[in-house]
């Protein structure tokens, strides 16, 4: 019994062996390897996140550093802690006004 696909181009392209290997390769790469494509696709994801983490913070070092150069003076340590601390020195008072919009309610 002679077969009658035998002499069609698709039957020949798909019994070449290195078809095979190559189809098999492709498939390997792609979905079984432990660097296939789509864990490639999640590190990369991550990469970019860490990314901007390191961009985020360096700002925030930035901004920390100016804030350092600021407070070497001793009347920006004064302004500091009046705003942040509610310090005060010892003849003033020191009165904190809330507004009902102002608070957060927890």
């Amino acid at each position: 019994m002679r077969n009658p696909y035998k002499d069609t181009s698709w039957f020949k392209f798909l019994s070449n062996k290195y078809v095979w290997v190559l189809l098999f390769f492709c498939t390997w790469m792609i979905f079984l390897d432990n660097y296939s494509y789509f864990d490639h696709r999640i590190l990369d994801k991550q990469i970019e996140d860490l990314e901007d983490n390191a961009t985020y913070y360096q700002e925030e070092i930035k901004k920390d550093q100016e804030n350092i150069k600021q407070l070497k003076n001793s009347e920006q340590i004064e302004k500091y802690a009046r705003e942040k601390y509610y310090m005060k020195k010892d003849s003033e008072d020191i009165y904190i006004i809330e507004f009902e919009g102002d608070t957060i309610e927890k």
